[in-house]
């Protein structure tokens, strides 16, 4: 029999992340205080991004339904079960099937918390799963986390209101146990306040890196935030920026979507630049020197499929506040 996963004394905010591809949520986690203690992934280039970029995490490549059966009770004890699971059952580019879908994971990522007792929950998805035809869904998954013994709560946030220059709205589900919400209960943060920099500052540096003299007058025209980034699935062909509108959206601010660069435009290029995988990264709110695994296309998807560094640590400061306060957490101090 497994004995269990030694988690640090109490003074120390642990986390268990589920589907966590390139590391988004799990980086903005680790920036808010979480020491992470597992990452599970079943993508070979994102474990590999994962591994690449934080040598010393412990990633744990497989399927999460094998980790929710075999190994999740090995990590009971820590503070934060979060993750982000697969979108497709909800987005509206697919048929938005939701519990009917095999690829829906939120009964197994539930699973998950039952079996490591955490004092927080954090799962997040496309917005399509706030609509209406997901009401009952929804409903299903508080109840059973209120079973757990957690209160939850779901918020729409655009990744715009947390300094990222992108429109990305995501669904997003907070819960914690209910001894630590008291009657205050969790508020989702609000932002930071300003509007995020445009698509030309943001990438001027970057766009311009090899000499390229129309660099300047692109920034001008690029004075707009990116429309949200897709990555798609493994049975799309090579990367692009997204659908018909968010290429309109590109082509006004002179970027060429219909496909990716290797590197920046040189000196003497001429016409509508294409974006590399290191610019879209930085759209979607990673820090520069963040690397990617894989080939261009198997790295872009890994972009493109993240969660906004910037949004996942600002979450994750409000469910620290709450932990915090708690004197002390009761999955700790055994």
């Amino acid at each position: 029999m497994k004995s269990r996963v030694s988690i640090p004394d109490q003074r120390t905010l642990t986390s268990v992340e589920i589907c966590a591809g390139a590391g988004g949520q799990a980086l903005g986690l680790e920036q808010a205080g979480f020491k992470h203690v597992a990452l599970v992934e079943l993508d070979d280039h994102a474990c590999d991004t994962l591994r690449l970029n934080r040598p010393k995490w412990n990633v744990i490549q497989g399927d999460v339904r094998d980790f929710a059966l075999n190994r999740a009770a090995l990590y009971r004890g820590v503070s934060l079960v979060g993750g982000g699971v697969p979108c497709p059952p909800f987005s509206v580019a697919g048929k938005q099937l939701g519990a009917n879908d095999e690829r829906d994971l939120f009964p197994i990522a539930l699973d998950i918390v039952e079996a490591c007792e955490p004092d927080a929950v954090m799962l997040e998805n496309v917005r399509g799963l706030l609509d209406r035809r997901f009401d009952d869904y929804r409903a299903q998954i508080l109840e059973r986390l209120d079973q757990l013994g957690y209160r939850g709560k779901w918020a729409l946030l655009n990744a715009s209101d947390f300094g990222v220059p992108q429109l990305r709205p995501r669904a997003v589900l907070v819960a914690l146990r209910k001894r630590i919400l008291g009657d205050e209960g969790f508020s989702f943060p609000a932002g930071v306040g300003r509007r995020p920099p445009a698509v030309g500052t943001k990438l001027y540096k970057a766009m311009s890196s090899r000499g390229w003299r129309g660099a300047d007058e692109w920034k001008r025209q690029a004075t707009s935030i990116a429309p949200t980034l897709v990555g798609g699935s493994h049975k799309h062909g090579g990367p692009d920026l997204g659908p018909t509108r968010a290429k309109r959206a590109w082509a006004a601010m002179g970027v060429n979507a219909h496909l990716l660069a290797k590197e920046p435009p040189g000196p003497d290029f001429v016409g509508a630049p294409h974006l590399t995988v290191e610019m879209a990264a930085l759209l979607q709110g990673f820090p520069k020197g963040w690397r990617f695994a894989g080939t261009k296309t198997a790295a872009y998807r890994q972009v493109g499929n993240a969660f906004p560094p910037p949004v996942a640590r600002a979450v994750g400061r409000a469910i620290i506040e709450l932990l915090s306060a708690a004197a002390p957490p009761a999955s700790l101090s055994a």
